[in-house]
């Protein structure tokens, strides 16, 4: 079974890996959310997540998917053999945890577990540097991040309603 190595603890290599690879997303206009190499054996398999507030599309997942092998294949020493490149954004399922992800889901509704054992689904308002205001039961609620043990985007069918979408854009005006 492959071993998993984050760009920080892979050693030299994937620390030098991500310092070349982020530019090459953030020229495209993304952010590199997270890079991990797999090895098996000599073979390798390069994943490399990227998001933007705007979203990612799949002709943006070829253009950097694109910039990013030819990059590999003129470095090929930081990575030392054979290797799958896999490009692609963060799934519906990615846990939200930092300020961005929040940011990313606004208006959308989340599954929230906090470190004391609470559960409770909201919906996603302003995001700031400490907190995020989540609409629960109509009520808006300041929900520090360091308090959230766990926190997903809940899959809707059906755009928000235009009530909980109201309370929360009255949250800039309060």
């Amino acid at each position: 079974m492959p071993s998993p190595r984050s760009a920080q603890d892979a050693g030299p290599q994937s620390g030098e890996l991500h310092g070349v690879l982020a530019p090459i997303v953030a020229d495209a206009g993304f952010e590199l959310d997270l890079l991990d190499v797999r090895s098996a054996g000599r073979r390798h398999t390069v994943k490399v997540v990227v998001d933007s507030d705007e979203g990612v599309g799949l002709d943006d997942i070829a253009a950097v998917s694109r910039a990013i092998s030819a990059e590999l294949d003129r470095q090929e020493h930081l990575i030392g053999g054979s290797y799958t490149l896999e490009v692609t954004s963060p799934g519906v399922d990615r846990p939200l945890t930092g300020q961005r992800h929040w940011r990313r889901a606004h208006l959308r509704q989340v599954a929230v577990r906090l470190h004391d054992g609470t559960k409770f689904t909201g919906r996603v308002g302003a995001a700031g540097e400490e907190a995020v205001t989540v609409l629960v039961d109509g009520q808006r609620r300041e929900l520090r991040y360091a308090d959230v043990a766990h926190a997903g985007v809940q899959v809707e069918f059906r755009p928000a309603p235009e009530h909980e979408v109201a309370l929360l854009q009255e949250e800039g005006t309060a």
